[in-house]
């Protein structure tokens, strides 16, 4: 029998490939295992293999329907990756966004060598949320954060305009008659921002059919996380002013974001529906042309 009379055999070949691939980059690799433990901001990647994983179980029917090997594709994916990873372990510190991009490339290639171009094509949903195992560069992140962090003020200052608090804004600093706030780095919401994502783009993956809906829900969620994130910052803010100081340091602020985290995802909830809703309008069949009846 040919190796392709076995398909355990291939998964063998590919386990293989992620070890090996692994362990010729261990130190890129661990250095980008201890930026993910020691960075809030990218505590999330080392879930999203197996994601990808778990997204490729449920669909295996349809995905390794026909298996193949294709060294081309391969190759197109391999040489980059190899670069990729390299260049990340010469640069000093060692870069985590080039090294993770590198290893998805080399993994990618060693999909398509174990399994092959049709495969590859219908595995290209996990293959491609398996790119989020890429932590943003910092210069990326900063403009991110920044953009969350205006957001969130504009947002609040908006709020605050609908509450009796007087309230003087210079820049991110709100100060009221009590005491000041500053809607900081650690006030953006890029965590919960980055949970929303992942989240979203599942969701519009299984329940969303067209492409144009599963990117305007992800970007619904971008505009609900900045509302979410200023509804915090007022809300904390009228229970110190009102009731006690300590609640804009105290548990509700330290531990509170999933509380309105979950304020975020029932604001998410009438936007998935809407455009669930117009994927669902009933189909008007095309008029029949009847021919005329010719009465003998």
């Amino acid at each position: 029998m040919s190796f392709a009379d076995h398909p355990s055999r291939r998964w063998l070949l590919f386990a293989m490939w992620l070890v090996c691939s692994i362990l010729a980059s261990w130190t890129a690799f661990t250095a980008l295992l201890r930026y993910s433990f020691g960075n809030d901001d990218a505590s999330h990647i080392l879930l999203i293999p197996f994601i990808s994983a778990w997204l490729m179980l449920i669909d295996r029917g349809r995905i390794f329907k026909k298996l193949s090997s294709d060294i081309v594709v391969c190759l197109a994916f391999l040489i980059p990756g190899i670069a990729a990873v390299l260049w990340s372990i010469r640069t000093q510190p060692v870069s985590p966004s080039l090294c993770a991009f590198g290893l998805v490339l080399v993994w990618i290639a060693g999909f398509a060598l174990a399994f092959g171009r049709e495969p590859l094509k219908a595995a290209r949903f996990p293959l491609m949320f398996l790119f989020l195992f890429t932590p943003l560069p910092e210069a990326l992140l900063s403009r991110v954060v920044y953009f969350l962090q205006k957001g969130s003020a504009e947002i609040s200052a908006l709020l605050f305009g609908l509450t009796p608090l007087p309230v003087l804004r210079e820049g991110f600093v709100f100060h009221l008659p009590r005491f000041s706030i500053e809607v900081a780095r650690e006030c953006s919401g890029i965590r919960s921002s980055i949970a929303l994502l992942v989240l979203a783009i599942l969701v519009g993956h299984f329940f969303l059919r067209t492409w144009w809906r599963q990117v305007l829900f992800v970007l619904a969620g971008f505009v609900v996380m900045i509302v979410k994130n200023g509804i915090r910052i007022v809300t904390l803010t009228v229970l110190a002013s009102y009731v006690d100081p300590g609640f804009l340091y105290g548990n509700l602020h330290r531990e509170g974001g999933v509380v309105f985290f979950m304020i975020g995802l029932l604001l998410m909830v009438p936007v998935f529906w809407i455009l669930q809703s117009g994927e669902h309008e009933p189909h008007v069949p095309a008029a029949k042309i009847s021919a005329p009846v010719v009465e003998h």
